[in-house]
């Protein structure tokens, strides 16, 4: 029998894709072909070209689809691959929601057309992926038929994020989120200069690349924390665990977040999580019970939490073993993944 293949559309370099995907072939015994924008999204004139590429794509999109003849399609985000998806001509249709809206950045000009795309986007799917339960609230609000949709993450892997028990008698505090503007790491390095200035020992990870790599290692040295503070740049996936393992507190302050899979790796290597108080962080986390929530961009606070976090050693033990616990029986990239495949088989069952 022949394989069953799929059309991905999407930036299949990003984790997340790669996760979805390599989770498809191996539960769901898939084989994969993508399509994606070639024009990168980093100058005003790439911008303007890249969306010239856009309004063109569907014709290439169309192409592919002749020359792959793919079983299926499946879209990352609704608002821009969910759409091409969507006017694809073709089913069956998956598309997902990346953020807790994907109608973002909130005052862009181009808001009012993104939700027509986005409607129009949900209208046509077969099924909607949300990541988390955070998802859906957007989606109930716009009336999204949700039979449609499956709330669930895809989860990661346990056997390479696995725990580990860290004993040390300072704070060893990761952060793995993309070095952008909207993930605050300058709150975070001011946070970490008030534990300095009151004589708290610590390291700092800072995990990744991004724009401000070099902003943040400048105003490291201008906190002069800059001989505690480790910049990793960017890194293989498979040696992140290891940090993440060598850590006991995980910390993340975006201002707007989706399902984070860099917050459930956290959990599975036993890093205590502080995060910003926010919808997408508040689905899987409660203050002082198994993490701590802090209100965006307030780095007395962060610097105040992060204290107690260590110094309650119990509640922070405590919490790391119910967080491990909560992964496998939530997160588990095993078992998610093999129901999203076989939800995918299903569809196309269902098509004949």
């Amino acid at each position: 029998m022949t394989k069953r293949k799929i059309l991905f559309l999407g930036e299949s370099y990003r984790a997340d894709a790669i996760t979805w995907m390599n989770g498809l072939k191996e539960f769901g015994d898939f084989e994969i072909c993508t399509w994606e924008l070639q024009t990168p999204n980093n100058s005003k004139l790439n911008r303007f070209r890249r969306i010239l590429e856009y309004l063109f794509s569907p014709i290439s999109i169309r192409k592919t689809i002749r020359k792959e003849k793919p079983d299926m399609i499946i879209a990352e985000r609704t608002t821009s691959y969910g759409f091409l998806a969507a006017i694809s001509g073709m089913h069956p249709i998956a598309i997902a929601q990346q953020g807790r809206t994907d109608l973002w950045p909130e005052g862009s000009v181009l808001l009012p057309l993104k939700k027509i795309i986005q409607k129009h986007a949900f209208k046509k799917a077969d099924l909607i992926h949300a990541w988390g339960p955070v998802m859906t609230i957007s989606m109930k609000a716009i009336g999204v038929d949700m039979n449609k949709v499956l709330v669930i993450p895809k989860g990661i892997d346990l056997s390479l994020f696995s725990s580990s028990i860290n004993n040390s008698n300072k704070i060893e505090a990761i952060v793995t989120r993309s070095l952008q503007p909207e993930y605050r790491h300058d709150s975070i390095l001011k946070a970490f200069a008030i534990l300095h200035q009151k004589g708290i020992d610590f390291s700092l990870t800072i995990v990744g690349d991004g724009t401000r790599l070099q902003f943040l290692k400048d105003l490291a040295q201008d906190l002069q924390i800059e001989n505690k503070v480790i910049f990793t740049g960017r890194i293989p996936n498979t040696e992140l665990p290891k940090l993440l393992q060598q850590s006991n507190l995980y910390i993340s302050m975006p201002i707007t977040e989706g399902v984070s899979a860099s917050l459930f790796e956290a959990m599975a290597c036993n890093c205590y999580p502080v995060v910003s108080d926010i919808p997408g962080n508040q689905s899987w986390i409660k203050h002082r019970k198994n993490g701590q929530l802090i209100a965006i961009d307030n780095i007395e606070m962060l610097a105040e939490e992060l204290i107690w976090s260590f110094e309650n050693t119990e509640s922070r033990n405590n919490a790391i073993i119910k967080n491990r616990k909560f992964v496998e029986e939530n997160a588990n990239y095993d078992i998610n993944m093999k129901i999203i495949a076989d939800k995918y088989h299903e569809l196309l069952d269902s098509r004949k």
